[in-house]
């Protein structure tokens, strides 16, 4: 059997369709339900730290070091407990984003207690902070300053008791095979015995070994611990009809070829992999590694831009977008004057581009090219300037007077700010690509399309059209995988003083 030709099939869909949300339903929602459950109990211990606070506060006699301390702080008038809800309601709605944010509950299966407390002992420091400033300038005088110190140190002890337990409980679940991860692991040379020999000594790690897939059986078959299920080409019938939650690609250097066919067909299938590297010639940008008796599991990041991350880049791109309004609503309508005295046509050109998982939308800019400039595109084709399925031009004979001005200063993207209100593009993301390149993308640059486009990012400000489509890519990615407030806030000042001085902007 060909063995190229068989493994065609198992390519992920074509770009215009391209998603990474095809999932195994009887797998995620539990996941979520379990999300929201950990999540639901962390904020009822927040209520009630910030009891254990109160009594700590107003009425604690024991120990007498405790009353000293207390006794010292200028005494206030006894605040009843139900006048601390609003700020317990807004010290939940805080920390809950934080502990979002921080990756509290995407922690790796393998985690111990100090990556819990990191991220645990971190966020509610941030969070206090932030109630304090809020509260003092609102009522300086209503609330004793030491309940938020005393609720902040309440609050982490018990998130940390709560987690030492939820370690334990899940550790003996595991040993015992309740909530699993079904793995298969494909390969069958010594590297993946290994591995499967591994996964069979450390229980604790929470992984059920369902069998693997090579070319022919590799183990003794009287070896029922490591059952032999088909070839590589059965992966997808594997996956599918065992149920299986993580693939574990072990494959011999020599058949090394085979790994991008099998990416895509895992990620096509939303099940979770691991790469283990025969030698270490495989390097990827953005890893996250385990171990299981010594052998390194490496699998990509994944994408930070969702759940509460995704809503508060949102919240950021209206607020932000609603703010400037008074502003560019002027500017805009100036902008369009100079354009219709320019040349002949409309003032707004408007595109259709490829979003976030390949879906179409209506892209608006200011109108830079001749009424007729598409069809003139064509004529110009062996001008091109870009690489990969880019169009570019330096002396661009389409381009009006206005346009070219517009074009350095980037004001000609103006108007994509009412495609920011409406959620087809963010402030901060990849550039929109339009369907024609889209047809071009290899397997690996439709990782881009997994986010929302933007106005600005980080190939914008590190080079613009300078920037070759290889390294725009890998910059979108490595933007989509660590996204954070402060990298968004930081684009978004460093693309001022590129705009201004027009880099790489034609």
């Amino acid at each position: 059997m060909d063995m190229d030709k068989s493994l065609n099939p198992v390519v992920g869909p074509s770009p215009m369709t391209f998603t990474s949300d095809h999932v195994h339903q009887h797998y995620r929602p539990w996941k979520w339900v379990a999300h929201l459950a950990l999540l639901i109990s962390d904020q009822i211990l927040v209520v009630l730290g910030f009891a254990v606070a109160y009594w700590l506060r107003y009425h604690a006699t024991w120990p007498p070091s405790l009353r000293s301390i207390v006794a010292e702080v200028p005494s206030q008038s006894l605040a009843p407990f139900h006048a601390f809800l609003p700020v317990m309601i807004l010290l939940i709605i805080i920390l809950t984003i934080l502990f979002e944010t921080r990756g509290l509950y995407r922690l790796p299966r393998g985690s111990g207690l100090l990556m819990y407390a990191d991220a645990i002992f971190s966020s509610t420091i941030i969070g206090i902070a932030i109630i304090m400033v809020f509260v003092f300038l609102y009522r300086p005088y209503y609330y004793s300053r030491l309940i938020f110190a005393f609720a902040g140190g309440a609050i982490v002890v018990l998130l940390l008791l709560w987690r030492v337990l939820l370690l334990r409980v899940r550790q003996w679940g595991w040993r015992n095979g309740i909530g699993c991860e079904r793995v298969l692991v494909v390969g069958g040379n010594g590297l993946s015995r290994q591995v499967m020999e591994g996964i069979m000594s450390r229980p604790e790690m929470g992984y059920h070994l369902v069998g693997y897939l090579h070319h022919a059986p590799q183990i003794p078959p009287d070896h029922a611990s490591f059952p032999h299920l088909g070839t590589i080409h059965h992966l997808r019938s594997t996956v599918e009809s065992r149920s299986i939650h993580q693939v574990i690609l072990a494959l011999p250097f020599w058949e090394h070829h085979y790994l991008p066919q099998l990416i895509n067909l895992c990620r096509e299938l939303g099940v979770e992999f691991r790469i283990v590297p025969d030698f270490y010639e495989i390097s990827f940008d953005r890893v996250d590694v385990q171990h299981i008796s010594g052998v390194p599991l490496i699998g990509l990041k994944e994408l930070s831009i969702k759940g509460w991350n995704l809503a508060v880049k949102r919240g950021l791109d209206i607020g932000l977008t609603v703010l400037s309004a008074p502003l560019t609503l002027l500017l805009s309508l100036l902008i369009a004057l100079a354009i219709r005295l320019d040349s002949p046509g409309g003032a707004l050109f408007c595109q259709t581009r490829v979003g976030k998982h390949g879906r179409l939308f209506t892209c608006y800019k200011f109108r830079t090219m001749v009424h007729d400039a598409e069809k003139r595109k064509a004529e110009l084709e062996a001008l091109n300037e870009a690489d990969g399925p880019l169009f570019k031009m330096r002396c661009d004979p389409r381009v009006t007077r206005v346009g070219r001005f517009l074009r350095r200063s980037s004001l000609d993207e103006l108007p994509q700010l009412w495609n920011v209100l409406r959620g087809d593009m963010s402030l901060v993301g990849p550039r929109p690509a339009i369907p024609t390149e889209v047809e071009q993308y290899q397997p690996w640059h439709c990782r881009r399309l997994e986010v929302t486009p933007g106005l600005t990012g980080l190939w914008q400000v590190l080079g613009r059209s300078d920037t070759s489509f290889e390294e725009m890519v890998r910059l979108d990615i490595y933007y989509a995988e660590n996204w954070s407030v402060w990298m968004d806030i930081h684009i978004l000042l460093r693309t001022i003083p590129t705009v201004v001085m027009g880099r790489g902007a034609y």
